[in-house]
């Protein structure tokens, strides 16, 4: 076993260039009321490695151009389509009105695990909450539904990148 060098990494990863006209994966990450800019970037970066159709920001959710944004993000600002929607309930309705099915990140009487989810056809979307407060009560009726990643340790949360991550990754391996 050999590592690959950053030389061989860059042959075989898509230009900036090419990533913008690259069909995308039918995955929407929403960004509610995050507090931390580096999260942001963090979840600008999980979308781009996982080829989000988009991103959109909503509430007090940082935008780009930052610095602190771009510490994590590593150019994926340039390279992930992403909006800005004031209110998370507004941007959920727009993207079912779009067709798309979608699901807050929350702990709720009637959340499903991640991996008990049984996607219907079509594009999904999914909202990753305020780092203390999560989704907010309008914004997760608004939803079609909750998902929740389960914990098997003393915690009942993750950081909120972290999880972003994590149900990206599930939703795009289901789409893919």
């Amino acid at each position: 076993m050999r590592k690959l060098s950053h030389e061989e990494l860059l042959a075989q990863r898509l230009t900036p260039t090419e990533a913008l006209a690259t069909a995308r994966h039918p995955v929407v990450g929403v960004l509610e009321d995050l507090r931390s800019l580096y999260n942001v970037g963090s979840c600008f970066r999980t979308a781009d490695a996982m080829l989000l159709q988009r991103l959109i920001l909503t509430g007090y959710t940082p935008t780009p151009p930052r610095k602190e944004i771009s510490k994590t993000a590593l150019g994926a600002t340039e390279t992930v389509p992403w909006e800005f929607i004031k209110d998370g309930a507004e941007a959920v309705a727009l993207l079912q009105s779009q067709g798309f099915r979608t699901y807050a990140l929350e702990l709720t009487d009637s959340s499903l695990p991640l991996g008990d989810l049984v996607l219907p056809p079509g594009p999904v979307a999914f909202v990753a909450g305020n780092e203390i407060t999560g989704v907010s009560a309008a914004t997760l009726a608004a939803c079609d539904g909750a998902l929740e990643i389960p914990m098997h340790g003393v915690k009942h949360s993750l950081n909120v990148a972290v999880a972003f991550g994590i149900v990206a990754w599930e939703l795009v391996k289901r789409r893919g």
